[in-house]
């Protein structure tokens, strides 16, 4: 029978019969089996220091361009060109990778009945409570209530809030959608023009605070001069407010980045397309860059799509916010300036987000429903880039990126910035047991080599079952490292059971060491290696992910399934 473990992934687990009987490296007798297979944790080796970029390339209609090749792209690393080591397609059509099996041990089992579709699309929902005001908010809850009206059999939505006052998890019920909607509202601590005398935004703050920016506290003088404040104790006054602002603005941008990179986690462990849409008005995150890019390769790692939607509307960099009254005429004209700067630095973090993952930042226009149609739709095309930069210093400095193309005519390309060197050694069996759980934890299917595999399912009463999962691998376009006239290599198999909703259910591991001699691995193994995975479940629709990895060559390759079990 097998076994599993609640939680986001299971470490050894047992429970993993092995189908095969053939003929049983380093420092292996001549009589040593061919396979064996163990449940210890295994060690991995993995590649080091290598840089994803994603990157999007529409034509001049906006349509994505999915036939371009390694050749056609360029890749500079602090403006040097680098060697693109690691080139993937990535098409977004989870749905086409499920596969509906149903095959009943049981004597005279009835045949299963239609399935509906099994959610193959998982989008969350973030609304920037901390930083959206009334009007804003109103705007985009209205227009988002009638996106979701339409949401796909397949699809799923969830609603977070960036104060975490307001949560829905992934569902596709209209009814909890919309109450949930209904009760978002802004939750921002930050003061308004109308409340604040003198009012001092985030950036204005950061300017007269973090930079000295001499005009930015010349402006607030005046101001706060008149509000009534004694000219002698008036620029003080306003370095306070400052201060003040600052503040509360430097805490809801790392609460807002905290909740972020949280949800990307929560999207992460869904087992189809997951994608998260910030709705904002954008945020600073000057001096939080560092959390931003993190948010960046993390989403990049689980393979998350980050859009942006702005949810200001139809604004222009000509005209200053009209929501903000200057009392000082003076200042005025300074004020304006700043906002302005301020409206395009906030929409730029938006934009990065968007750039860095191969999302979408939709802006500067009220169709709010087009833009929840867009945010929410990830590219149908995009091109992961991978390099391994050479002599990289662990400093944890940023490097820049830039993507270009050799021939870039009447195309728009859209990539990943920049990333932060590592602090320190990459740990190599950290990184391949993360790269096994986020193949787990998606759905694309991965064919590095051969792998396929069928259900089975035994009910021994109406309220318990066993779910067999066979599976077979082909082992022979593996890169084996040779040993002691050995073909040596170990498989760390594993198998996840998701419920139809996505939610992960439980999962087995096995590591397979093959100590495989010429003979067997040219004609031996033809068939493949088969393994049986058996799971007590109760009656019930259920998708089964497949992931297999080999520790020498990196090779990966992963299978998606669905068997209902009436």
């Amino acid at each position: 029978m097998g076994h599993g473990v609640q939680g986001r992934f299971p470490c050894s687990l047992p429970g993993l019969a092995l189908l095969i009987a053939i003929p049983a490296c380093a420092q292996a007798p001549a009589s040593s089996p061919e396979l064996s297979s163990h449940d210890s944790e295994p060690t991995f080796q993995t590649r080091v220091n290598l840089v994803t970029v994603p990157v999007v390339v529409r034509d001049h209609q906006g349509k994505t361009v999915g036939n371009l090749t390694k050749e056609d792209f360029l890749l500079f690393d602090k403006g040097k060109p680098q060697v693109i080591s690691k080139f993937t397609l990535e098409r977004q059509d989870a749905s086409a990778a499920i596969r509906e099996e149903t095959s009943g041990l049981a004597s005279g089992a009835p045949a299963p009945k239609a399935l509906e579709p099994i959610a193959s699309q998982f989008t969350a929902y973030v609304f920037d409570d901390l930083h959206l005001d009334f009007a804003d908010l109103s705007q985009a809850r209205t227009a988002a209530e009638k996106h979701l009206a339409g949401l796909a059999p397949a699809s799923r939505a969830a609603i977070f809030t960036t104060s975490g006052l307001t949560t829905l998890d992934f569902t596709n019920d209209q009814a909890r959608l919309k109450d949930t909607l209904r009760r978002l509202m802004p939750r921002s601590r930050a003061g308004t023009p109308q409340t604040e005398c003198p009012y001092v935004s985030y950036y204005m703050a950061d300017r007269i605070v973090n930079f000295n920016d001499a005009t930015a506290l010349q402006a607030e003088t005046l101001e706060a001069i008149a509000c009534g404040d004694p000219p002698q104790t008036a620029q003080s006054d306003a370095r306070g407010a400052a201060m003040h602002a600052l503040s509360v603005g430097e805490l809801e941008t790392r609460t807002t980045l905290s909740v972020l990179r949280d949800i990307v986690r929560r999207a992460g462990a869904m087992p189809g397309a997951r994608s998260v849409v910030l709705i904002s008005p954008g945020f600073l995150s000057t001096r939080d860059q560092p959390e931003l890019t993190g948010i960046v390769e993390q989403a990049i790692r689980l393979n998350v799509v980050i859009s942006g939607l702005d949810a200001r509307g139809l604004y222009t960099t000509g005209v200053a916010d009209a929501s903000r009254q200057v009392r000082s005429e003076q200042a005025q004209q300074m004020i304006d300036s700043y906002d302005r700067d301020a409206a395009l630095t906030q929409a730029d973090t938006l934009a990065e987000l968007a750039d860095g993952t191969g999302g979408s930042f939709f802006h500067n226009s009220n169709d709010l429903f087009a833009g929840f149609e867009q945010a929410a739709t990830p590219p149908a095309v995009v091109y992961l880039l991978g390099f391994s930069p050479e002599n990289l210093k662990n400093d944890g400095k940023y490097h820049v990126l830039k993507v270009g193309l050799k021939d870039a005519a009447g195309l728009n390309l859209r990539a990943r910035r920049g990333y932060y060197a590592p602090k320190a050694d990459v740990d190599a069996a950290g990184q391949a047991r993360q790269e096994i759980e986020d193949a787990l934890f998606s759905r694309q299917e991965l064919r590095d080599f051969p792998i396929s595999f069928h259900t089975q399912f035994f009910k021994a009463s109406d309220q318990s079952a066993t779910l067999s999962v066979l599976a077979r691998l082909d082992v022979r376009r593996i890169h084996f490292r040779k040993e002691q006239n050995r073909n040596c290599d170990d498989l760390t198999v594993v198998s996840a059971l998701f419920d139809r909703n996505g939610n992960f259910i439980k999962a087995t591991e096995k590591r397979l060491e093959l100590r495989l001699k010429d003979s067997t691995l040219e004609s031996g193994v033809s068939a493949g290696i088969a393994v049986k995975t058996s799971f007590d479940v109760t009656p019930g629709s259920y998708v089964i992910r497949l992931v297999v990895r080999d520790a020498q060559g990196q090779m990966m390759s992963a299978a998606n399934g669905a068997v209902e079990i009436p």
